[in-house]
């Protein structure tokens, strides 16, 4: 697409009632990410002159979480027409076209964005009369949606060129009938933009400013008003926590057939929950129930078994991942090594080859190229004020149920007995056993019984009920 002089106007004042949560409306995430951040990286991508953010409740959250635009309040919230007129005031001096968008649909495309932008430069018929050509004044967004009864109609002619906009409730039964509906967003020509929303009246139920009414002042001078059409999925709103829901599992469907097409097996994809930032290679098998957070890199040849969580992690190539693993932030798993059902792993690097296979935690810790840890190991990192490092050499055997109080380093090739709490350096090649020594008394455990027999038979006696 040819780039054009153009502002990006992107409504984000409404107060999001609906939402019923202190967090603005557009900041909460789908797929780990802000959905604003969706839209404000493809409006980004088109490279615009201005990109204004018309806030108004909650601006401080939104100014505490975005940059590169420019903001501007709309102190009263008078309806659509205003916030977009509020917006073009700011503009003072910019002569060129506006498209308008809304911050709670963030994941309409850049196509979608350039086409409008594209149509909008396009000659059409003439209103005022069909014998010769006329400029598109408006380009309007609409879709066809699965269940249309809510939603504005789009009256087209029979050149496709729009005559009006209809909301439902006014609209007559035929009118209804109409498929293509309105999705709010418009491209505006910057010539008229200022004078059109100026001249936009509030002489309504609502007292309100509507976009809309400014497709009949393009009409009235003489402009054509064009169309586009979106996929529904393109102009999703989310308005409260069900169309959260819905956003989210759009974009899950979207990020599971790309990772299917990419190369990845998944055997049972609808449970697989990836982030909008998870980089998956070919030949990786995940199994039910994965979870991806942020910040994961999976490289090809891996095996993630069910059921585990992973976030901020590395993954690398051949890796075997569960069942019940937890990945969390600065887990590097090195090529073809195993971190098995129920081993949380965090900020800790795992070397080439090496297992940790049962019900451990490795934290902050270097463990070295085919080292193997017994189930039930922990490096114990935390003094409750500091973190600290726990070193595992190559080849080093770690025993069962051991606790390594960091820091500590164990050697290449060094064995740890199980059971043991190991609180200093072990050499190379060591044997380390940390242990109370074991005793055996000859008939304790009879004695025991019968003394502990004879006690709660006593208790039962003086009190009349068993203990």
């Amino acid at each position: 697409m040819s780039k054009t002089n153009f502002a990006a106007i992107i409504l984000a004042a409404g107060k999001g009632t609906r939402m019923k949560s202190t967090k603005h409306k557009v900041l909460h995430p789908v797929g780990g990410r802000p959905m604003l951040a969706y839209l404000l990286e493809t409006v980004t991508a088109l490279e615009p002159a201005k990109t204004v953010l018309v806030v108004g409740s909650g601006k401080e959250q939104l100014q505490a979480a975005v940059t590169g635009a420019h903001f501007v309040e709309q102190t009263e919230q008078l309806g659509t027409g205003h916030a977009a007129k509020v917006a073009v005031q700011s503009l003072a001096g910019f002569n060129g076209d506006i498209i308008v968008l809304f911050g709670d649909v963030p994941f309409i495309s850049s196509d979608i964005m350039g086409a409008m932008i594209t149509r909008g430069h396009e000659v059409g018929i003439s209103q005022a009369s069909s014998e010769h050509h006329a400029e598109n004044g408006m380009v309007v967004l609409g879709f066809r949606p699965n269940d249309p009864a809510k939603y504005g109609r789009l009256i087209v002619d029979t050149d496709g060129h729009l005559e009006r906009i209809v909301e439902y409730k006014d609209a007559s039964e035929e009118e209804r009938a109409i498929t293509l509906c309105n999705s709010g967003m418009m491209w505006i020509k910057g010539s008229h933009a200022s004078k059109w929303l100026d001249e936009i009246k509030n002489d309504n139920a609502a007292g309100e400013f509507y976009l809309t009414d400014l497709v009949a002042l393009a009409r009235r001078d003489g402009f054509s008003v064009a169309t586009v059409e979106a996929p529904e999925e393109d102009v999703l709103g989310v308005n409260n926590r069900e169309d959260l829901a819905r956003a989210e599992a759009a974009r899950q469907r979207i990020w599971r057939k790309t990772a299917l097409e990419a190369g990845v097996t998944m055997t049972d994809p609808e449970t697989v929950y990836f982030s909008y930032d998870t980089k998956i290679g070919c030949d990786v098998t995940i199994e039910p129930g994965v979870f991806f957070g942020r910040g994961v890199v999976v490289e090809d040849g891996v095996t993630i078994k069910a059921y585990s969580h992973i976030e901020g992690a590395t993954i690398r190539r051949g890796a075997i991942i569960g069942p019940f693993a937890r990945l969390r932030p600065a887990a590097d798993i090195g090529e073809n090594a195993k971190v098995g059902n129920f081993v949380e792993v965090k900020k800790a690097k795992v070397a080439e080859g090496a297992k940790i296979n049962h019900l451990s935690y490795i934290g902050d810790a270097e463990i070295g190229a085919a080292a193997n840890i017994g189930a039930g190991t922990i490096t114990c990192n935390y003094d409750g004020f500091l973190k600290y490092p726990t070193k595992i050499g190559a080849g080093a055997f770690i025993g069962s149920n051991s606790a390594l109080v960091a820091p500590v380093t164990i050697g290449n090739g060094a064995i740890v007995g199980a059971g043991s709490i190991i609180t200093k350096d072990v050499g190379d090649d060591a044997l380390a056993v940390a242990r109370g020594k074991q005793r055996e008394i000859k008939g304790y455990a009879a004695k025991f019984r019968e003394e502990k027999t004879a006690e709660k038979s006593n208790l039962k006696n003086k009190t009349g009920s068993g203990a």
